[in-house]
């Protein structure tokens, strides 16, 4: 049963490790936007404090602040997986994936909040990419890889989406109540390629929303050859392994 307000039914779920020095200034600018949206910290056991930091926010912002306390770094996928799940079991029809670190701006939570709610999208999608390289304060390395590792999946997977690693996405709950979550196999990036990947497979729109992306000013990227790899032979199995698992869109 939902535990917030029928005006508040969007949940930014924000996964982190080690983000003390972002953690308070996103919370503050995702609730200082025009529209209510809750959020909700995945912390994977972090030992900079992040998490009291959220907790502190909590009492600050009862309700609209909540926090999810796992033991030990568990995988980005599995933390979102987490906050999916908690969204669904508290109501929420507008259910967003945002990073800690300002590479996306927070404002941009409220167009893809309309591409969903008003334009009749199922899935949005913050893209880099869907209108040129927009990426700013990047190594040019970096975002040559990222920018064709997204061209090698659309290759490979015939997924009509430009930004396919993006991970600033809102989802309509419907979409993830089809997905059987359990069977989401990727922990790193190429969790992101996957989910849009069984969205589009189960029939559901994904509409991509141009934005600019930031590196991170404060904190330590996240991003390693590991996760990097998992993507780029990932798509391999999706592309040519079992069919994604769910309850396609009814027409």
């Amino acid at each position: 049963m939902s535990t917030q307000s029928a005006a508040r039914d969007s949940l930014v779920i924000i996964p982190t490790y080690n983000e003390k020095e972002n953690i308070a200034a996103i919370i503050e600018a995702v609730l200082g936007l025009e529209r209510d949206f809750d959020l909700l910290i995945v912390d994977d056991n972090s030992p900079d404090g992040t998490a009291a930091i959220v907790k502190d926010k909590i009492k600050q912002y009862p309700g609209r602040v909540n926090i999810l306390e796992r033991q030990g770094k568990q995988g980005l996928g599995t933390a979102y997986i987490a906050g999916f799940r908690w969204a669904l079991d508290h109501g929420y029809e507008y259910i967003f994936e945002m990073d800690a670190d300002f590479s996306h701006n927070p404002a941009d939570l409220l167009r893809l909040h309309a591409a969903v709610a008003q334009h009749g999208a199922d899935l949005a999608v913050g893209s880099r990419y869907c209108k040129g390289v927009n990426v700013e304060n990047w190594p040019m390395g970096r975002v040559l890889m990222s920018y064709y590792a997204s061209k090698y999946v659309r290759f490979v997977t015939a997924l009509p989406v430009h930004d396919t690693t993006a991970g600033f996405v809102c989802y309509r709950s419907s979409v993830l109540r089809s997905m059987d979550l359990d069977s989401i196999r990727f922990k790193g990036y190429a969790f992101q390629i996957e989910m849009k990947y069984t969205a589009h497979k189960l029939g559901f729109q994904v509409e991509e929303v141009p934005i600019v992306f930031t590196n991170r000013v404060l904190g330590t990227s996240k991003m390693n050859s590991s996760i990097f790899g998992e993507a780029m032979t990932g798509v391999l199995k999706l592309r040519f392994g079992r069919a994604p698992r769910g309850k396609r869109k009814e027409a």
